[in-house]
């Protein structure tokens, strides 16, 4: 096996689109002879190094790209998250690998039949991993390409450049580019990578962006893992404690200064319990982050021109007659700053017209609308596209398998918000606009498998019936499959 540091590599970079094509042909013609379980697992373990090993360096890199990023943060939802997979996958592989049983039909299971299901690489996968989670996000769809014994190419963002160009240098070192390689670039880049002939492609990011990936995919009939996003509501009954639910949204959503698929886009709270469920929030804020500005554990915007939207979003729906209630419990002059830090900010009485109900927020601008009855909720979510995710906190047993039951999502948490995604053992994914496909445990190896169907003949040649001439104990059969 490759992938000791003085094995030949050479990185694919900017520009060099022709060079990546080259490395899948190479890639494709490795990937034809197969790999072992014990290949798998040494791939899955030497990730889990590479994480393990460089945990600090890759969360000072994410710091130096975001111009400030908690590195505790980063810790946990990028290094310590993308483990967890890594880990589960590398357990179970094994197991995953085994051919499956499947029933035949009965007269020709008693003269022998058999069928199962084998699990065959699909060949080369493409990662096109996003800026908000770069070390999770292009370790984590990793888990289940390598552990379903699949060559991979990772295509990095260019917005995080830093760790892009560390994830590339600790790749190259670990791994011979037949196995897995980065390729690194803008989006010229990308876009040509999306169209080199993958035998499956993921591709994680919003929906305008998807709209080209598939456009391009289609060329090459490349099946596609989609993770898009969305705006993620939470609904708010009247039987939960308005503290605890205050809390822990406050919590998913000014992680990572809510740049995170899964964040709660807006809030759907019971008119009645507005104000308690606002000063719950104004009390939260304050315990998680008293100071904000100088605070390492709250993380700026990527960039100027994400700041420059986020602020839009607040003059918009000011201007259109919300209420914007800034979260400051240090009462800081953000006017001059180093980084491109912005408080939490509630917004209340929201339309429909105004642009944070329009498009996903990604970042911490949390809209609140009431509704009187559980009904009304379930039609506001309905009546917009399935998003990623959906919370709901409450204790009413029956209205939370109602709101189970009337709407549509990728994944659901209740009593809180993003955890689902830490279950190594659920699939991950979205629905509709919000994605396509799932990765995860089990349900990744499945995604990134040729699940074949393999069928064993009888000997006895009394299946000769079903070929011509054809005759009475033919049509005798065929009588008796009519009945009901």
């Amino acid at each position: 096996m490759s992938g000791t540091p003085d094995a030949p590599r050479q990185m694919v970079n900017a520009g060099g689109i022709a060079a990546a094509r080259a490395l899948l042909d190479r890639q494709k013609a490795a990937a034809q002879r197969g790999s072992s379980a014990e290949e798998r697992i040494g791939r899955l373990s030497r990730c889990i190094g590479i994480l393990s090993g460089h945990a600090e360096e890759l969360c000072a890199a994410m710091a130096d790209d975001f111009g400030w990023r908690s590195k505790d943060a980063s810790m946990l939802t990028d290094i310590v998250s993308a483990i967890g997979p890594l880990k589960h996958a590398r357990s179970h592989v094994r197991g995953w690998m085994r051919p499956e049983k499947r029933g035949v039909e009965l007269a020709l299971s008693v003269l022998g039949a058999r069928a199962e299901v084998r699990f065959q690489p699909k060949g080369v996968v493409g990662v096109i991993s996003p800026w908000n989670f770069p070390v999770f996000l292009c370790f984590a769809p990793l888990a289940g390409i390598l552990a379903a014994g699949n060559r991979a190419m990772v295509k990095p963002s260019e917005l995080t450049p830093r760790t892009s160009d560390l994830l590339a240098r600790l790749i190259r070192v670990n791994f011979d580019q037949e196995e897995l390689a980065v390729v690194l670039g803008g989006q010229d880049v990308a876009a040509a990578f999306a169209a080199l002939p993958f035998d499956h492609l993921v591709f994680t990011g919003g929906e305008h962006a998807a709209r080209k990936v598939m456009a391009a995919a289609a060329e090459n009939l490349t099946p596609l893992t989609l993770e898009l996003g969305g705006k993620s509501p939470v609904i708010v009954s009247r039987s939960a404690d308005m503290v605890v639910a205050a809390a822990r949204v406050v919590a998913g959503k000014m992680l990572n200064a809510g740049q995170i698929c899964l964040a709660p886009d807006y809030v759907l709270a019971p008119r009645d319990k507005l104000e308690a469920f606002v000063g719950a929030a104004r009390l939260a804020v304050a315990a998680q982050y008293p100071k904000i500005k100088d605070n390492p554990d709250y993380s700026a915007i990527i960039d100027q021109r994400h700041l420059d939207r986020l602020l839009n979003m607040i003059a918009d729906a000011r201007g259109k007659g919300a209420r914007v209630i800034e979260l400051n419990p240090g009462r800081e002059d953000f006017s001059q700053q180093q980084y491109r830090k912005m408080p939490p900010t509630l917004v209340l009485d929201v339309t429909e017209d105004m642009a944070l109900m329009q498009e996903e927020i990604f970042g911490p601008i949390l809209p609140i609308r009431t509704y009187e009855h559980i009904g009304e909720a379930i039609d506001f979510v309905n009546a917009r596209p399935a998003p990623l995710a959906l919370y709901y906190f409450g204790e009413e047993t029956a209205e939370m398998e109602r709101v189970l039951t009337l709407t549509a999502s990728g994944g659901v948490t209740i009593n809180d918000v993003i955890y689902h995604l830490a279950q190594n053992d659920l699939p991950f994914g979205g629905v509709g606009r919000s994605g396509m496909g799932r990765y995860q445990g089990r349900d990744g190896f499945l995604e990134f498998s040729n699940r074949r169907a393999v069928y064993r003949q009888v000997r006895s040649e009394l299946i000769a019936r079903l070929r011509p001439p054809y005759g009475a104990a033919l049509r005798d059969m065929l009588r008796d499959r009519l009945k009901d």
